[in-house]
């Protein structure tokens, strides 16, 4: 099967689970369900090309999947089993028959699926996985966590589902604002995934950034008084306006260093500085914004050399006192490093506690970079064996391969002159 078919499948795939899961009120049913249609798809779409409608395709066979469980283990008949499931699924396909102000159906189901009652991390990572049909190891990888971690997230969040008997409903108006952060954090990491794929290929989810930044703009639309909701639909626009220019043509990554801006999508960027301005207008700041601002700084800066650094490691440390992450720690490091000096950004680093570092490669590759600037090749080697070590994506792997045998060369010069 071409690659093109297989994302087809895995993206249309998403939304069908979405839509089964709301009909059937059942996770599993409905990852089984969906499952057994992909199976089919790609038994017969090779050969006979994919329909028209891949996603109405999809969601008949796995409609008809789940009736057939639902007949087994329902105590009512099957005739009205069938009955009531179909007429939902008539009703999920037409227009929505809710009255919430929420109209399109995947935001609305992403509204649905984060409900209050689970962990935050569980509505997030459940979420990820209902809406986006991303594997449990992508969402491990995109939210720095081991894979059986996330895996029992996600299974603690689906028994909770099933014990509390938590119903699968577009939630009400009001209850919108309890569910929001959540549903931020979601399009955020659909963003992140688009952007910086966990597996495979940096670009091989670049279909997920689309869709994040469609999100994000539909939530900016609903809530267009809330400037978190803008700041984050300004994030997203800014960072996949530099879709274009990530890899080159033999999928080999490029630095924002050394990417061709004219590849960029500055009419985009424009748009994301412009709502962004609009945000901070209202005075309730919060870390969306925060970043959107950095990614807007990037993008509107001419050249790498035309950068202000200076006052994105300011935004950086004022995103820190929102969100004191790791990975907020390391991106400030990086523009301190830009902006005064290697020692200072090595400095910040070496304050992060080792196990919330040791399994995220762009930590390590980080390190390595400023400890090659200060020219302590050996320790610079060392951490790139150890970015090495973690999960990188494939073509993260490749350029950390490339960089360490530069870094090594380097050393090796020193010695010999």
């Amino acid at each position: 099967m071409t690659e093109p078919l297989e994302q087809m499948i895995r993206y249309e795939g998403g939304r069908v689970l979405a839509t089964l899961v709301r009909l059937t009120g059942d996770i599993t049913i409905a990852e089984d369900a969906v499952q057994d249609a992909v199976v089919e798809a790609l038994r017969r779409w090779p050969t006979t090309g994919p329909p028209d409608s891949p996603a109405a395709w999809l969601t008949t066979v796995a409609r008809n999947r789940a009736l057939d469980v639902l007949r087994r283990e329902a105590k009512r008949t099957a005739k009205e089993t069938d009955a009531r499931l179909l007429g939902e699924v008539t009703s999920a396909l037409g227009e929505p028959t809710s009255d919430s102000m929420v109209h399109d159906d995947v935001l609305r189901l992403l509204f649905t699926c984060c409900h209050p009652a689970l962990a935050f991390e569980a509505r997030t990572a459940l979420t990820l996985r209902t809406l986006c049909g991303m594997s449990t190891a992508e969402i491990a990888a995109v939210h720095l966590v081991p894979e059986p971690t996330m895996g029992q997230r996600i299974s603690r969040a689906k028994k909770k589902i099933a014990t509390a008997r938590i119903p699968y409903r577009v939630p009400a108006d009001h209850e919108l604002p309890d569910r929001l952060s959540a549903v931020m954090a979601v399009i955020h990491s659909i963003v992140t995934a688009g952007h910086h794929a966990p597996l495979g290929a940096l670009d091989s989810r670049f279909d997920l950034g689309g869709e994040g930044v469609r999100l994000a703009r539909l939530l900016h639309d609903l809530m267009p008084d809330e400037p978190e909701c803008t700041g984050l639909f300004a994030l997203s626009l800014a960072t996949h306006a530099r879709r274009d220019a990530r890899v080159d043509g033999n999928g080999a990554v490029v630095l924002m260093a050394d990417q061709d801006r004219t590849r960029w999508h500055h009419d985009e960027i424009a748009e994301a500085a412009a709502v962004l301005d609009a945000a901070i207008l209202l005075r309730r700041p919060g870390p969306y914004q925060a970043q959107a601002a950095i990614a807007c700084l990037h993008g509107l800066a001419p050249t790498f050399a035309d950068t202000d650094w200076s006052q994105i490691a300011s935004l950086y440390a004022t995103l820190e006192r929102f969100t004191p992450t790791p990975v907020v720690r390391v991106n400030r490091a990086v523009a301190v490093a830009e902006a005064r000096s290697a020692a200072e950004a090595l400095a910040l680093l070496d304050v992060l506690p080792a196990g919330d570092v040791d399994r995220w490669h762009l930590y390590w590759s980080t390190r390595g970079e400023l400890l090659h600037r200060l020219g302590r090749t050996a320790e610079a080697v060392h951490a790139f064996d150890r970015a090495l070590a973690c999960t990188p994506n494939d073509s993260d792997r490749r350029f950390l391969l490339q960089r360490r045998s530069v870094v090594a060369g380097a050393g090796e010069g020193s010695h010999a002159t």
